[in-house]
């Protein structure tokens, strides 16, 4: 499976401790540039585990080439999500990885399969990757990081 990672839920899944797990999910997994600069701006340890993930090729950085796309979608989105979506369409990727709401319904209309950070969590754990005992306690884990999720949505995705 072919999946492209905005910066945000290559952060959460970080801090959660579950990033690397993650790589057992995909087959190749690929960030645009400006993902892997969002992420280098600080000298810390997720920006020294992304520079050896891509030297070990977990992690694919790659240019974008339909910049009129990329364009008229960085009028509404960010940069690293509008970089996704267009590298996620230029390799016919299985799932863009995203989190951002407005970013997620861009990519679905533009027929783009979505997933988020929750989306890769619920799927580590029926894959047996982790168990999270108490699912509210991950929720609050989540609230304390600033990841921004209705608690109802939340639930849905853990029912």
């Amino acid at each position: 499976m072919k999946v492209v990672f905005n910066t945000s839920p290559i952060i959460f899944l970080y801090k959660l401790g579950y990033l690397e797990l993650a790589l057992n999910l995909f087959d190749d997994i690929y960030i645009p540039a400006s993902v892997f600069t969002e992420i280098s701006r600080k000298e810390d340890k997720l920006n020294t585990l992304i520079e050896v993930l891509i030297q070990e090729e977990a992690f694919k950085q790659r240019e974008i080439k339909l910049i009129n796309i990329f364009r008229g979608l960085n009028q509404r989105i960010g940069r690293g999500e509008s970089e996704a979506i267009v590298l996620a369409i230029e390799l016919e990727a299985d799932y863009v990885i995203l989190d951002d709401f407005v970013a997620r319904k861009e990519a679905i209309k533009l027929g783009l399969n979505v997933k988020g950070t929750l989306g890769i969590i619920r799927k580590l754990m029926i894959d047996k990757y982790i168990e999270v005992i108490a699912i509210d306690d991950l929720y609050e884990k989540l609230k304390e990081m600033k990841f921004r999720v209705k608690k109802d949505v939340f639930n849905k995705i853990f029912e």
